[in-house]
């Protein structure tokens, strides 16, 4: 949900690796599909903020406000929050798009980095931020299959709003799809 969002509004997304070949793997297909041609910035630390090539892609990117995700909660999430709350940069860690090594590995990560002055957000609240009004119809449809497709409960509020309150017709093959 969140890489589509972003896709679909322009927002500027870095994508890193840790020693694909030798160490972390490669990143999900799930989420290079939403990216095609974009190559993760492939680095050695567990730090991104160590590595220039990241450095360069987030002043490149000319953003004050960061959205920061991914695995490791505790140490590839919050190492690089803490160095770009310490470069001055507005740091929102998407909690729903991260992952720990343990819940309360994951949940002493964010207070961690919550003291320091990041701000935690989810999927949900982020991509519905893109959209900020439903009047805004340049995105509508996409926003709306997006949620659909990932967003749970919301997704289904959608669906219900669609067919039960403003009576569209349901795809009965796919009920996340609204003729």
């Amino acid at each position: 949900m969140l890489a589509k969002g972003a896709k679909e509004y322009g927002v500027p997304v870095i994508l890193t690796a840790v020693e694909t070949e030798s160490f972390s793997g490669y990143i999900w297909p799930e989420l290079i599909d939403v990216f095609p041609g974009q190559q993760p910035i492939e680095r050695s630390s567990m730090n991104s903020w160590d590595d220039e090539k990241f450095r360069e892609a987030i002043r490149a990117a000319g953003k004050n406000n960061i959205l920061i995700a991914g695995l490791w909660t505790e140490v590839c999430v919050a190492w690089p929050t803490l160095h770009l709350i310490n470069e001055g940069y507005n740091v929102y860690v998407v909690e729903d798009a991260c992952g720990a090594t343990s819940a309360a590995a994951h949940d002493a990560a964010l207070q961690r980095i919550v003291q320091a002055g990041a701000v935690p957000m989810t999927s949900v609240a982020t991509v519905l931020e893109f959209q900020r009004a439903w009047a805004n119809k340049e995105h509508y449809d996409a926003v709306l299959n997006i949620f659909r497709q990932h967003g749970g409960a919301y997704g289904d509020g959608i669906d219900y709003a669609y067919t039960m309150v403003h009576k569209a017709p349901q795809d009965a093959a796919n009920p996340h799809v609204v003729k």
